[in-house]
């Protein structure tokens, strides 16, 4: 029995240990948290809010004892409508994942919003504030409209009521009154850039400089019929506040209704209730409109449309693939490092000089205790040598960190899939859209698509042939 005994506990195993390294553990961790978390809403106050340099933005997010950390790409950042502020309650949509540097869980932000006031609201308030303080709503800056214009520039779309109630007017009251069209979007995405344009181009056309084209103006009016604020929010964007304060030629802002109020109102140089009472504002000592505007080209603006909106959708479609998709995470990561070194650098130059300019004050102190100029002198000449000392270890940090970036992004170059196909490579992918890289995958007839370094082109299988490895056909 006590054999027995002593052979069974010999031979019992001990139970097995993973062990992992902090690099495997911290990513492990993180492809679960990527995957249990791939779309979540989270409500919290702002705080620590640091926008960067590059464009991306950070700050934590707290609710009680809890916080966490949440990172905004400038890809996604450029999309909010209002800037974020400490204090301010936000519900923010993203995936949860983890910054490997420091073991952190983080939350990658695609969308953010206020709560109680919308966002298009938050960044009215926001921008009008900002635009009053800088002047541009001040009654000194804005210009008097001419007497009798000669020529009237209108930045409006062509295919809108709005248009025809000021020509309507604007005939009625004068009929030789020449009136230029400058087509533009007054809602959507491209609504800002192209009323943009169309005061650029006015105010370059009646440059003083140069002798005055056909397309001289006198008065610009910017004209658009009622909508609710969402339809309005070309008119409340700083690009075009701007461009209006900067016109060298009277505008009239005519946006909406007469109880719409729009930022393009408070900087223009008048704002007329509605875009027929613009019209009459602006020719008010003429009675009559010598002819109407022809129209404008509509089917050309269909097939621009039609073009955008296709190149969008092929854009869209690569934006979907993974291989690019991962590519895109990587280069954000390193980008989210190299804020973090270039903030940790801020932090440590600016402890630096506070701890240079605390000695300095206690040289000048026990300076003037003691009244020696010799000590002073020796004192300059200390802090000098210490200044020149920070300044030399600045540079020689700034120099190791950028050589181990451009060591990063070159080896981020080398695997770029984009730069092996430059190679002369291509990618061979099925009729559902998966990568093909062995011919048990398709047969004969199957239609295949393929990806150069520039272009792209489909193609039918006529034949399939299998190749051995290198390594056994050098081997027989």
């Amino acid at each position: 029995m006590g054999d027995s005994q002593f052979s069974f506990e010999f031979s019992a195993e001990a139970p097995s240990r993973r062990i992992y390294g902090v690099r495997e553990l911290v990513t492990t961790v993180r492809a679960h948290l990527e995957k249990g978390f791939p779309d979540v809403w989270v409500e919290g106050e702002v705080s620590n809010y640091r926008p960067a340099e590059s464009g991306h933005l950070y700050l934590t997010l707290k609710d009680g004892e809890s916080q966490l950390r949440v990172v905004m790409f400038r890809a996604q950042a450029r999309l909010l409508r209002f800037r974020p502020q400490n204090g301010m309650q936000v519900i923010t949509r993203g995936r949860i994942t983890m910054y490997e540097s420091r073991g952190e869980m983080q939350l990658l932000a695609e969308y953010m919003e206020p709560m109680g006031a919308g966002a298009l609201q938050v960044a009215f308030e926001q921008l009008k504030a900002k635009l009053a303080a800088e002047g541009l709503f001040s009654q000194e800056r804005k210009k008097p409209l001419p007497a009798l214009p000669r020529r009237v520039g209108v930045v409006t779309s062509p295919r809108g009521a709005v248009i025809q109630d000021i020509l309507n007017v604007l005939h009625r009251r004068h009929h030789s009154l020449n009136v230029l069209i400058y087509p533009a979007q007054v809602q959507g995405e491209s609504a800002v850039t192209e009323v943009c344009a169309g005061l650029r181009f006015f105010n370059e056309q009646s440059n003083e400089q140069t002798s005055p084209s056909a397309f001289a103006v006198d008065v610009i009016i910017i004209a658009r019929g009622g909508g609710s604020v969402e339809d309005l929010a070309a008119f409340n964007d700083e690009r075009l506040a701007r461009a209006v304060a900067a016109s060298r030629i009277p505008v009239i802002s005519a946006v909406g209704h007469e109880t719409d109020f729009s930022i393009c109102d408070f900087v223009a140089d008048l704002r007329a209730p509605t875009p027929s009472a613009a019209a009459e504002i602006v020719i008010r000592s003429k009675q009559e409109l010598q002819e109407t505007v022809s129209a404008l080209r509509e089917r050309l603006l269909r097939s621009v449309q039609y073009r955008l909106l296709y190149e969008r959708q092929k854009v869209s479609s690569l934006e979907k693939n993974r291989v690019f998709s991962r590519m895109e995470d990587a280069i954000a990561r390193r980008q989210q490092r190299v804020d973090d070194l270039r903030y940790r650098l801020d932090s440590l130059v600016r402890a630096r000089l506070g701890e240079a300019s605390r000695r300095l004050d206690l040289g000048v102190s026990r300076l003037r205790q003691h009244d020696l100029r010799q000590q002073l002198k020796m004192r300059e000449r200390e802090l000098s040598a210490r200044m020149e000392a920070l300044s030399s270890a600045t540079w020689r940090f700034l120099m190791r960190h950028r050589s181990r970036l451009e060591q990063a992004s070159g080896k981020l170059a080398t695997l770029s899939p984009v730069a092996i196909l430059e190679r002369g490579y291509s990618l061979i992918f099925d009729a559902q859209g998966t990568l093909v890289t062995n011919t048990s995958q398709l047969s004969k007839g199957a239609v295949i698509h393929a990806r150069l370094a520039s272009g792209e082109f489909d193609a039918r299988v006529e034949a399939l042939r299998e190749t051995k490895p290198a390594t056994e056909t050098s081997t027989k």
